[in-house]
This record gives structure tokens, sequence and C-alpha cells, in this order.
């Protein structure tokens, strides 16, 4: 008859002190979650969530230049170099033309 006995509408709760953690957890994770996204788009970089490939470059033309490129779901931090590398010329692959407009037009070798 002790598991019947009316004890005023309450039920007992567990003993565990920490029960009440795993809600302030949750909580907390979708609260980081919101700022992540919040200071995605407050950076002007949405396009970093989505499919879309996109190429970032940080203080362009300096020595401490970065290069960022995302390609699909992957994301690469490329290493730039102040260094003059020699490499052999085997062949023309072909010419760029500026135009007066500013645009650039790709004429192929031998064409």
């Amino acid at each position: 008859m002790r598991y019947m006995k009316n004890n005023g509408g309450r039920r007992r709760r567990d003993d565990d002190p920490l029960s009440g953690v795993a809600n302030l957890f949750d909580v907390a994770m979708v609260f980081a979650l919101g700022v992540i996204v919040m200071l995605l788009m407050y950076l002007s970089l949405p396009e970093v969530l989505t499919k879309t490939d996109i190429t970032i470059v940080k203080n362009p033309g300096q020595p401490n230049m970065e290069v960022i490129v995302k390609s699909g779901e992957q994301i690469k931090k490329l290493d730039m170099q102040n260094e003059t590398v020699q490499k052999e010329i085997v062949g023309e692959v072909g010419t760029i033309y500026r135009t007066k407009e500013g645009g650039m037009v790709f004429v192929p070798a031998g064409k």
C-alpha cells in the first residue's frame, strides 16, 4: 500500500542532481549554433554553409596573404610562399589578351 500513498500530487524526482544539466547542455548547443550562423551572416559569408564553391583571399598582395578555397564540402587553406621557383617550360598553352572594356580573351596556341 505504500506505493498507492498520495503525496499531495507531487511526483518524486530522481535523486540525481545532474538530471537537469542535460537540458541546459541542449540549450547551450542551440545557442552556440545560432551564434555561429549569425557570425557568418555578419561577415557576409553565408556561402560557407551552402554547397557553392568559393575562394577567399585575405590580405591580398601582403606577405601574410592567405587563400581559403571551399570546394563542395571540403575547405582548404593554401600556404602562400614569398619565393621564386624556377621550372623548365616545355610548351605554350595560349595567349591572353585584355580588351578595352577590361575583359580578357584567351586564345589557345595553334589557332
